[in-house]
């Protein structure tokens, strides 16, 4: 029982209950002394009154008084010429006098507990006020047993009264915090195991209903995490089967453009001097469309192949990407700009970084033919000590902020209406094959810009 909440609270409500009760039990066996002490010293005025009525009292009367009183001697000062005494043989002498007129509390509470746990009879000295200002002073001489029985008695009724308190109070707490807490709890741990059994069913999704502030919290979180995730699944499943699809598609459209590939060598046979200049452009078109196709085969597969590195020149990398995007903007005001040093060479897969450099100068075209405002596109290059540095950057808009959140997320981190934000992931994909990196270095109204960081290494060429 004790390893659930509502045990556990039960549990420590006793404890605290009976701490409590202690803290109370002190001060009250220290209140109950100190009037057991006043009562003696009350009764011995009473007694020492018959005295004070008739000077002359035998000793048996004097006896009886000092019986009823509880004391052996009384000692009444009622000026300073005059004082009342009844007197009766002590079994011992006085070990301790008590003064009760000026008593503090922590004085009366250290006394008490002195008291209480001291079995030994004693005879003490006991000094009070005398009631209705009787006088100056009482003194009185008294034995302990009687003062600690009856104190041990008080305590055991305070701790028996504390018991029921505890019990009762612990029972109806206890209660309270299960239908309080523990249901609702355990409403939401129902809910929490349902939807474990089939996270893709929305009926398991849970509805918040408590009327606790926190756990209201806890279900509207709960809420979230599971549509989220239901979400995810269901986006999971979706893109599984799209996986299967373009697999699929791409496998025959390999077998057809392997077959334009055919073709394209008649073409080049061609004494048409137009024909003679844009075939070796539509060969290398065909030859990167192939391998693409290829790609995603293996990108089916959950994975990219491997890049082939090899010697790249940069600059005439650069340029047929250029010279492909421009075919593609017809009368629309875009310049490019190159700057790629001269006979620049790095080791690298030149179709995968053909791919990379193509998606981030399609996107930024894309970008600002979509503004209907001229703009230019500018690729950029630096070799250093340990890394090759290229940069392509944009006088477009900017990404949107859901763009920059998900920017190499599939499909989330699209732009465009209609895009799938597949480019820029496998673009990440494909530098960190070469074991560098993609990042967008800045994008705001004035435009975007990206940074390709490829690492020299101790690679081998192939």
């Amino acid at each position: 029982m004790l390893n659930t909440l509502s045990g556990r609270f039960l549990f420590l409500t006793i404890i605290f209950v009976m701490v409590a009760e202690v803290l109370i039990f002190v001060p009250s066996v220290a209140r109950f002394r100190e009037d057991y002490l006043l009562s003696r010293l009350e009764r011995a005025q009473i007694a020492s009154l018959a005295l004070l009525a008739d000077d002359m009292i035998d000793a048996s009367l004097e006896e009886e008084l000092l019986r009823n009183a509880g004391v052996f001697n009384v000692v009444l000062r009622r000026d300073e010429m005059r004082q009342l005494i009844l007197t009766s043989p002590m079994p011992q002498p006085i070990d301790a006098t008590f003064d009760m007129r000026d008593a503090g509390a922590p004085e009366l509470i250290g006394d008490a507990m002195m008291r209480l746990f001291e079995t030994d009879q004693k005879v003490i000295r006991v000094i009070g006020s005398p009631v209705r200002e009787a006088g100056l002073l009482i003194e009185v001489t008294m034995e302990t047993s009687g003062l600690r029985s009856a104190m041990i008695e008080y305590g055991l009724n305070v701790l028996w009264l504390s018991l029921v308190i505890s019990a009762v109070t612990a029972a109806l707490l206890f209660f309270a915090v299960r239908g309080i807490l523990v249901k609702p709890i355990k409403g939401v741990v129902r809910y929490m195991q349902a939807y474990a059994k089939a996270p893709e069913d929305a009926r398991g999704i849970i509805h918040p209903s408590a009327g606790i502030v926190e756990i209201r919290e806890a279900e509207e979180a709960l809420e979230m995490l599971q549509i989220e995730l239901t979400a995810s699944l269901k986006q999971k499943e979706r893109l599984a089967q799209l996986g299967g699809a373009v697999a699929k598609v791409s496998h025959d459209l390999r077998n057809i453009l392997t077959s334009a590939q055919l073709f394209t060598d008649r073409i080049e046979m061609s004494e048409d001097p137009t024909v003679k200049r844009m075939a070796p452009k539509l060969v290398n078109s065909i030859t990167r469309a192939v391998n693409l196709c290829e790609s995603t085969l293996a990108f089916g597969k959950a994975e990219e192949p491997p890049p082939r590195l090899c010697q790249v020149d940069l600059g005439q990398l650069v340029s047929d990407v250029i010279e492909s995007e421009r075919l593609a903007i017809g009368e629309f005001d875009l310049s490019f700009a190159e700057d790629i040093p001269a006979g620049m060479v790095m080791r690298a897969d030149p179709e995968q970084l053909y791919r990379v450099l193509s998606n981030l100068v399609r996107n930024a075209r894309q970008a600002i033919v979509a503004t209907g405002v001229p703009g230019e596109i500018a690729v950029a290059a630096v070799e250093e000590s340990d890394a090759w540095i290229v940069t392509v950057r944009d006088t477009g808009p900017g990404l949107p902020p859901k763009a920059r959140e998900h920017l190499f997320t599939p499909f989330q981190g699209g732009v465009r209406k209609g895009g799938s934000g597949l480019g820029l992931a496998i673009s990440a994909e494909l530098i960190g094959g070469h074991g560098g990196t993609l990042d967008l270095l800045s994008s705001d109204e004035g435009g975007t810009a990206f940074k390709i960081r490829l690492p020299k290494g101790d690679v081998a060429e192939s």
